[in-house]
């Protein structure tokens, strides 16, 4: 038996960015932080020659290609298992569909699974571009590269996008106090809702490749800033860090029409009136987690409460996709 895990993540500047739409054009850039919810898959030999696919569905194949979860049957057509009878089980820390990479990770834990399985190494920048591969490139989904690089690498990650489809990836350089203070006063509220992200990101996709100037302009706003948000974070400047969150939010709101609704609006606002220096969506928008920056936290985490809004306590992490049982 396998079992690999692949962290979540938050985004700290610049998502959106990242989408290849835009960056194959522009460049891109943006700083995404893994935490300790984690997308965990299990990989196993059977007796009997089928193939087992549990998730929240269960399938029971003799061919891959019989296979209907997308992203399971792309990586076993790309990655043939000999015999190719497996068993494939995931579970999750937070559900999909929230904000926070799943499907990215889902892919990078899988992988990792499949080459354990095949005792193949692989470099962790391999890894995420493997799993790009596989969401964009084989399953055309109309996303960006945040997901599966934050996802293999962990930690508190600068990444740039270059217009050739390389990837730079470089830790986010604060100091021990900086993160510390930073883990302690970023608060996740889960609003409930769930979303698919490739319904939102694939009118930002469509516009950016009809080079629609507000859509871009959007883009290269939120670009500078994350670039301000990483001069910000380095020097320990996390009021203006906070500051910034809610820039960003204001212009994320009008990349789409889904990208919230009065009930997130209302939440904002509730949070921002209730001790918050800065809050916005995390993900593609339309649900998932709203994310704040408070230093006195029990009047937000009350007021949160009292409007049924459920707190997902978390740290950073700092190992990305690994092994925790190879064999």
């Amino acid at each position: 038996m396998i079992i690999t895990r692949s962290p979540l993540r938050i985004t700290l500047g610049g998502g959106g960015t990242d989408l290849p739409s835009y960056y194959r054009e522009y460049g891109g850039f943006l700083i995404a932080a893994a935490v300790d919810k984690y997308i965990y898959i299990t990989l196993s030999q059977p007796f009997r020659e089928e193939i087992t696919v549990k998730y929240s569905k269960f399938e029971c194949v003799t061919s891959v290609q019989e296979i209907q979860h997308p992203i399971v049957r792309e990586c076993l057509t790309m990655l043939p298992c000999t015999p190719p009878w497996v068993e494939i089980a995931s579970s999750a820390d937070i559900p999909a569909g929230t904000g926070m990479g799943s499907s990215g990770s889902f892919t990078t834990a899988l992988l990792k699974s499949i080459h354990t399985h095949r005792k193949t190494i692989l470099h962790t920048a391999e890894l995420a571009e493997q799993a790009c591969h596989v969401e964009i490139d084989r399953l055309g989904e109309p996303i960006g590269k945040q997901d599966q690089y934050i996802a293999a690498f962990g930690g508190l990650t600068c990444f740039e996008f270059n217009p050739d489809d390389t990837v730079k990836a470089y830790p986010l350089n604060v100091s021990q106090e900086t993160l510390f203070t930073l883990e302690d006063n970023l608060l996740l509220f889960f609003t409930k809702t769930s979303r698919s992200a490739s319904a939102i990101l694939k009118d930002q996709n469509e516009k950016s490749k009809s080079k629609d100037s507000s859509m871009l302009d959007n883009l290269h706003f939120i670009k500078e800033l994350g670039y301000q948000n990483k001069a910000a974070l380095e020097r320990g400047d996390l009021d203006e860090f906070a500051r910034l969150m809610n820039v960003h939010w204001e212009h994320k709101r009008k990349r789409s029409g889904g990208m919230s609704n009065p009930d997130i609006d209302s939440w904002y606002e509730l949070g921002m009136k209730n001790g918050a220096a800065g809050g916005k969506l995390i993900g593609a928008g339309g649900g998932g987690f709203l994310m704040f920056y408070c230093e006195e936290k029990s009047r937000l985490r009350a007021a949160m409460k009292e409007a049924g809004l459920e707190e997902v306590r978390f740290r950073f992490d700092f190992e990305g996709t690994k092994v925790l049982i190879p064999h």
